[in-house]
């Protein structure tokens, strides 16, 4: 207290500074307008990094007939293509606390965008397999720091509005998710048909969401404190915009989020839910098209799959945040799940639109699981290191999932054992996120 309290001599010598009423009313209103468009931009930058989250992933589900045809791929070689995603969010998501401190969020926000752009113009265009892999392993980089990085963003700058908040990028997120799936083969056929336009296209996007980053590559008002004894935090002062602000030292205890079985169990559901995801974006297109379902048809279909995580992203993580327990939800998202699985088994074309919508209510686990992260951590650097933990532990259990479909379509001829694993895959993905929406938080379970 003594260090943060001025002495009586400090007050009597130094005189105070002696504004007029005018001056004091012009700074506050300067400051109040500056911070009112610095948070209008943070938005924009939040919602158009959501929107380049998935094109990469689910343009390459729409035309990936066309890329396994042009680059002789097997199935075997196309299912480790759809399990490229959650390692890259996995080997590269954990740096991004890290790069964050250093750099700072917004800086490291702005390069992921950069490197998105850079990856869907590249690899299209880089020839053969390793080209194309290497060139999509550039643009999940980029989505997989921005991935860890937004619920820090959220959780600094709007913490008594972090279901909103996440609602809207989740939202953004699911609608150019749909938007990639929807007018890729339409678009590439308007383009000459060539696969590579219809990838490389979506680079506009992503060069569109570097702009309102940077106004944020040179300031670190947004830090995620990960791993520091002591980490900056942004400290508002009258009259600037919080991009400039002065910064104040605390303390923020690395936590161990290995002791904490919630930490786990958020993991494990991250990993499972992604694993569905990426199956789902990665080959339900596929599934249609064997079914008989047209190229143009099937690409709508996983449109509406994504789509459905418009609305429901919104709702979903405003009604979780009024939940003292998410588990509900989970069951209730889940049981769409299963319900979409049996449809796509027994009557994969006849009821194609039904299964499609009952599947993207399932997907809506992931802007569930993001809430979550925010809610089971108390501090920001809390949840920097619990989002960090979550989805890169729960990357690395996804990774096997469409690869194991791939191969499982490849040796038995259908689509019979694939859907099977999905199923199968969603009992315990219910069990572990009805845990981990218990209501407890990290800091408690890790200091223990």
């Amino acid at each position: 207290m003594m260090g943060l309290m001025p002495s009586e001599e400090t007050r009597t010598m130094t005189p105070p500074t002696v504004r007029s009423p005018a001056a004091h009313d012009a700074g506050k209103e300067g400051g109040a307008s500056g911070r009112a468009w610095t948070m209008r931009l943070l938005v924009l930058g939040i919602v158009l990094s959501a929107l380049n989250l998935r094109p990469a992933i689910t343009s390459l589900g729409a035309l990936l007939e066309e890329v396994r045809d042009g680059l002789g791929m097997s199935g075997s070689v196309a299912g480790l293509l759809t399990s490229v995603p959650p390692l890259c969010f996995a080997v590269f998501g954990v740096m991004a606390p890290r790069l964050a401190r250093r750099f700072g969020a917004g800086a490291v926000v702005c390069a992921g965008m950069v490197a998105i752009a850079t990856g869907l113009l590249v690899r299209p265009y880089a020839g053969g397999t390793a080209g194309f892999l290497a060139g999509s392993a550039l643009a999940l980089m980029g989505i997989a720091v921005s991935n860890v990085l937004m619920p820090v963003i959220v959780k600094h700058w709007f913490p008594d509005r972090v279901g909103s908040m996440t609602g809207l990028y989740s939202m953004a997120l699911a609608l150019g998710t749909a938007l990639a799936a929807a007018v890729t083969v339409p678009l590439t056929d308007a383009l000459g048909g060539s696969w590579q336009t219809g990838l490389a296209l979506w680079a506009g996007l992503a060069v569109a969401a570097v702009v309102p980053w940077l106004p944020f590559v040179r300031g670190r008002a947004t830090p995620p404190g990960a791993g520091e004894k002591a980490t900056e935090v942004a400290t508002p002062t009258q009259g600037s915009a919080p991009a400039s602000t002065e910064h104040a030292r605390v303390e923020a205890p690395r936590l161990r989020m290995s002791r904490s079985r919630t930490a786990w169990a958020l993991a494990v559901f991250f990993g499972l839910q992604a694993t569905a995801a990426y199956i789902t974006m990665g080959w339900m297109a596929q599934i249609f098209r064997d079914a008989g379902v047209p190229a143009g048809t099937a690409g709508l279909l996983l449109a509406v799959t994504m789509v459905m995580g418009v609305p429901l992203a919104f709702v979903i993580p405003r009604l979780a945040t009024r939940l003292p327990h998410q588990g509900p939800i989970v069951l209730a998202l889940g049981v769409c799940g299963l319900a979409g699985y049996a449809g796509l088994y027994l009557a994969p074309a006849a009821g194609a639109w039904v299964w499609a919508v009952l599947l993207g209510v399932a997907n809506c686990a992931f802007p569930l699981a993001l809430t979550m992260v925010g809610m089971r951590a108390r501090t920001g650097p809390g949840v920097a290191q619990l989002s960090a933990f979550a989805q890169s532990t729960g990357y690395l259990i996804s990774i096997p999932g469409p690869l194991l479909v791939g191969i499982l379509y490849q040796h038995s001829g259908g689509w019979g054992l694939p859907i099977a694993l999905m199923s199968a895959l969603m009992i315990p993905q219910m069990v572990v996120g009805f845990l981990a929406g218990r209501d407890r938080t990290v800091e408690d379970e890790a200091a223990r």
